[in-house]
């Protein structure tokens, strides 16, 4: 399924998603990707100053991948509702 994010905090939603979707938990995935619950638990918040690295590293151990396009049209409205 394809999600559309422009905050960090929907992408934080999204991760937060498909982490469960796996039956994962924070700590799980955090020892995926070699870092602490904490750490996955701000990235879920969406919380400012979380490192690119960071991100890829949840991308790699969810086995998703990130998709760089144009906008589409929808509102951030529209977008948040479907989180």
């Amino acid at each position: 399924m394809d999600m559309i994010a422009r905050t960090a905090t929907q992408i934080g939603a999204a991760l937060r998603r498909f982490r469960r979707q796996k039956g994962l938990t924070q700590r799980s995935l955090g020892k995926l990707m070699h870092a602490r619950q904490a750490t996955v638990s701000k990235l879920e918040s969406g919380a400012q100053g979380t490192q690119l690295g960071v991100v890829i590293d949840a991308l790699t151990a969810l086995d998703l991948e990130l998709v760089v396009r144009p906008r589409s049209k929808a509102s951030t409205k529209q977008i948040e509702d479907l989180f």
